[in-house]
């Protein structure tokens, strides 16, 4: 297949542009970022011995999109913003770049596009696990710029133009930083880490690698069964506590999770963020109290997809390799611009030396 990937220099853009490459398809990778370690295992250019190019280019940008999706089979539109930017920059680059991507691809007579959502568009959703036909019901800029995405991708249903969306839960695996690198640092340091609450609380995460899979899967799925929308997170997640207590223990220091009263933790992080103070944001801190987690029954039943990986499965393997990049010095500078950055923790990282 010839495959055009956006968002190609980010974490799961790069991954997918390894794996189809690696998988024998021709894949041009474009984003506003140079391409990154697309390919360590063969010379620039190559991977598994399979011709790839990488773009550097705005997807919003649509004459260039245009010409870029020109002879592709499927594009798959992994640019986005992250939650943290200004509201103006996300809805920009969320809702305008992917009206583009959808022009584009009808223009270039794409048969498929693959448009990467996420569960965020259900909001606070109370009703566990949550399905498909759950509301869109956003709450913050970010999740309402993802829904009214996912509503512009669906308008190109039914015009000749097979339009998977996936809404993956919050993904990890290596190369993933962001807010999983607090965690991380305090568990290296030798520091106990706090949760709002009793951390009693189930959230499933997803890892990298399954998401790949899940893309690959859906690529070459039958365009009646595809053309669909489907949750994806892991099948085996436990308690919050849980889960990061199993960082805390291969981390060797004898630390433990501890709790905050909930209440005057979430004001105090609300305010935190609202004076740029904390990297953690409205909707982050408030869904970290309730137990977040979805259905994957319709992308087992019609894509036959698994995912291999639970929540600790995922978290101990980007923490593995989190210590290895440590090691060698290439963890890099916290700028938080992209989920491969670590985030700035701000007054966060003076709070840490009370546990």
């Amino acid at each position: 297949m010839h495959v055009l990937v956006t968002g190609g220099a980010g974490m799961l853009g790069g991954d997918l542009v390894r794996r189809l490459a690696d998988d024998g398809h021709d894949v041009h990778s474009i984003d506003v970022r140079p391409a990154v370690d697309l390919c360590p295992a063969g010379p620039p250019g190559q991977a598994g011995g399979v011709g790839y190019r990488h773009t550097v280019g705005d997807i919003r940008d649509t004459a260039f999109l245009t010409r870029a999706a020109t002879g592709m089979d499927a594009v798959v539109h992994c640019a986005s913003a992250l939650p943290s930017y200004p509201a103006e920059q996300i809805r920009s680059i969320v809702v305008d770049g992917t009206r583009s991507v959808m022009r584009a691809a009808r223009s270039a007579e794409v048969e498929r596009v693959v448009h990467v959502s996420t569960t965020a568009v259900y909001g606070i959703p109370t009703d566990m696990p949550t399905a498909e036909e759950h509301p869109r019901l956003p709450c913050d800029p970010y999740s309402a710029a993802k829904a009214q995405a996912e509503e512009v991708v669906e308008e190109y249903r039914g015009t000749g133009i097979c339009v998977p969306i996936l809404r993956p839960k919050t993904f990890l695996g290596p190369g993933r930083l962001g807010l999983f690198a607090m965690l991380f640092e305090w568990a290296e340091e030798g520091r106990h880490f706090p949760v709002l609450g009793r951390g009693d609380v189930r959230i499933q995460m997803f890892d990298t690698f399954d998401l790949v899979d899940a893309v690959v899967t859906t690529l070459h799925a039958p365009a009646a069964t595809a053309d669909d929308t489907f949750n994806l997170a892991a099948a085996e997640f436990a308690t919050l506590r849980e889960d990061f207590q199993a960082v805390l223990d291969a981390a060797g220091h004898g630390k433990r999770v501890v709790s905050l009263p909930a209440k005057p933790a979430l004001i105090t992080l609300e305010l935190l963020a609202r004076t740029k103070l904390s990297p953690v944001y409205g909707r982050l801190s408030r869904k970290l109290m309730d137990d977040s987690y979805v259905s994957i029954d319709r992308a087992r039943e019609r894509l036959g997809f698994e995912p291999k990986y639970s929540n600790q499965d995922s978290l101990l393997r980007t923490y593995a390799w989190w210590r290895e990049q440590k090691a060698a010095g290439r963890l890099g500078r916290r700028s938080g611009r992209t989920s491969r950055d670590a985030w700035r923790q701000g007054a966060l990282a003076l709070a840490k030396r009370v546990f």
